[in-house]
C-alpha cells in the first residue's frame, strides 16, 4: 500500500475508485473536511481520523503537515 496525499490527490483517488482507506486530519478547513467526507460516503471508501496535519503529515513520512491522505495499493 502507499500513501498519496494532498486533497486534490486524494479526491481524484477517490473518485478514480483506487482509495481503499481515506485518512483526513481534524485540523483541516472545515469545507474540505466536508466535501471529502461527503465523496468518501458516496463511494464507500472509509475514513480514518486523526488529530492534526502535522500528525498525518509524519504518518504519511513527510515534514509538513497533510490535510488528507488516500490510501492506495501499490501500482505495479
Amino acid at each position: 500500500m502507499q500513501f498519496i496525499i494532498g486533497s486534490k490527490q486524494t479526491t481524484k483517488m477517490v473518485e478514480q475508485g483506487k482509495a481503499v482507506l481515506v485518512y483526513v486530519a481534524q485540523d483541516t478547513d472545515p469545507r474540505m473536511k466536508d466535501d471529502i467526507v461527503r465523496l468518501c460516503t458516496t463511494a464507500g471508501v472509509p475514513i480514518s481520523w486523526v488529530d492534526t496535519m502535522k500528525g498525518l503529515g509524519e504518518t504519511c513520512g513527510i515534514e509538513v503537515g497533510a490535510a488528507m491522505a488516500a490510501v492506495v495499493p501499490e501500482i505495479e
